[in-house]
């Protein structure tokens, strides 16, 4: 029987039970929901509301609930709909009358709301100590690479010099914003819903910041109808859930592209890699493959749960169970891509000498030409177009700027002289970028130790 059963007159059809029962998912919100009442039930006896001594009762019988659960001696069953039905059926099996009270002075409306804040709020925690391990790793490997040249892209094609240092900590800069994105929603998170009741809030005189600071909350919600029917904060995980799957998609499409015969700048460990079926050669990049891959899914679950929201009237409607599924789903993905691209990082090898190679072709210096002779007094526009055609030149006789001699230099202009191959040489190219940001080695270290510092701090 179910326990909101009275004011039917027969039972619920099985194949609605089984449609309508969430326990398959939301089961693993056990431990928020013991906690969460808990909390609720040592409020309702301090305020007199159930008798103290039900309300010590209910505890120490929720407390039992919760280490039997977690030694695998209870089944949750499908009858009782969900984890909030499952938890307190048990209560009263086990401490008979005084597990009836544990409700008292709230809906499961309120109760789901609380429930899944504080998964939330976890999970969160969890995301974010993955991103810090992996900025960690980022940081380590770019702190031995500050010297490694590489060239530089845009559109795909050779740009300028920078280094390997530099590229990585562009990618330490996304997972650092992932990091301020994902502890903005748990601030937005950290509210306490129950006592909003299934809408109205309750007529007892519930103590709802005590529950606050017992469960850890730091702030209270405002309005009940609000408490209950928001799922911003599932809503804004999955957002931030899907710009960092989008950042690592976007390292993983580049560790494809390098590992390629094409470009040879870095080796997949074995430990990370696949083979093929037929093709003996073949090392395949699958891991980072299957995170690119990933990626749309968590975008997936970013849209089911904006399209379920968007037309939902005040306050709780049915079709809000739907957000568990989608929620959990991006916290899984994200979490095992995390964890599994953190691991594949670590173990690559990054073949520098071909990076090197690869930064000394494309003209990838034909900017610091031109620099050089704007220094020389040139108008840059004027700069721009001699190398312009001085690079037309060297594509035509198949030989690179630094490869001409100072006469042949000197047909595209007079200001070139025996100082320009310094000038135009891959390590110049890359130390004289020394302002802020660049990739100059120096600055780079300057760079790695702010972001050691923001990891202590976020």
């Amino acid at each position: 029987m179910k326990l909101w059963s009275g004011r039917f007159q027969k039972n619920t059809d099985a194949a609605m039970d089984a449609f309508h029962s969430s326990i398959s998912f939301d089961c693993r919100m056990y431990k928020q929901d013991i906690t969460g009442s808990i909390a609720h039930a040592t409020m309702l006896g301090r305020q007199g509301i159930i008798p103290k001594e039900d309300a010590v009762k209910i505890v120490d019988g929720l407390i039992s609930i919760l280490s039997d659960i977690e030694a695998g001696k209870i089944e949750f069953t499908e009858g009782a709909e969900d984890i909030h039905m499952n938890i307190e059926s048990l209560l009263t099996e086990r401490i008979g009358e005084a597990g009836k009270r544990v409700h008292t002075g709230r809906s499961r409306n309120d109760q789901v709301a609380l429930d899944m804040r504080m998964y939330m709020k976890s999970a969160i925690d969890e995301v974010r100590a993955r991103l810090k391990a992996l900025v960690e790793a980022l940081i380590a490997t770019a702190e031995a690479n500050t010297l490694t040249v590489m060239p530089g892209y845009t559109h795909l094609q050779k740009a300028q010099p920078v280094t390997l240092a530099h590229h990585l900590l562009a990618y330490a800069e996304m997972f650092l914003r992932d990091l301020d994105r994902f502890a903005d929603c748990k601030r937005r998170t950290d509210v306490l819903p129950l006592g909003a009741g299934a809408l109205a809030g309750s007529t007892y005189p519930l103590d709802r910041e005590f529950v606050a600071s017992e469960l850890g909350f730091s702030a209270v919600s405002r309005n009940s109808m609000d408490s209950v029917s928001d799922r911003d904060f599932c809503i804004e995980f999955c957002s931030c859930a899907s710009i960092a799957m989008m950042h690592l998609s976007r390292f993983c499409e580049e560790l494809i592209l390098w590992s390629s015969d094409e470009f040879r700048f870095v080796e997949m460990d074995d430990a990370y890699s696949t083979g093929s079926s037929i093709m003996p050669q073949k090392k395949n990049p699958d891991v980072a493959e299957l995170i690119r891959g990933k990626t749309g899914r968590v975008y997936g679950d970013l849209t089911a749960l904006l399209t379920v929201m968007k037309g939902i009237p005040l306050a709780y409607n049915k079709d809000m169970q739907e957000d568990k599924e989608s929620t959990f789903d991006a916290f899984d993905t994200l979490s095992a891509c995390l964890d599994m691209f953190t691991r594949m990082f670590k173990t690559l090898k990054f073949n520098t000498s071909n990076m090197k190679k690869a930064a000394g072709r494309g003209f990838t210096n034909a900017t610091d030409a031109a620099d050089y002779l704007v220094k020389k007094g040139l108008p840059f526009r004027s700069a721009h177009e001699a190398v312009g055609k001085l690079v037309f030149h060297c594509i035509e006789e198949g030989k690179a700027i630094d490869e001409l001699s100072l006469e042949e230099l000197k047909e595209f202009s007079p200001l070139f002289e025996s100082d320009v191959y310094d000038s135009i040489s891959l390590t110049t190219c890359v130390s004289g970028r020394a302002l802020r940001g660049g990739p100059a080695p120096e600055t780079v270290k300057s760079a790695i130790e702010e972001i050691r510092e923001k990891l202590e701090t976020v």
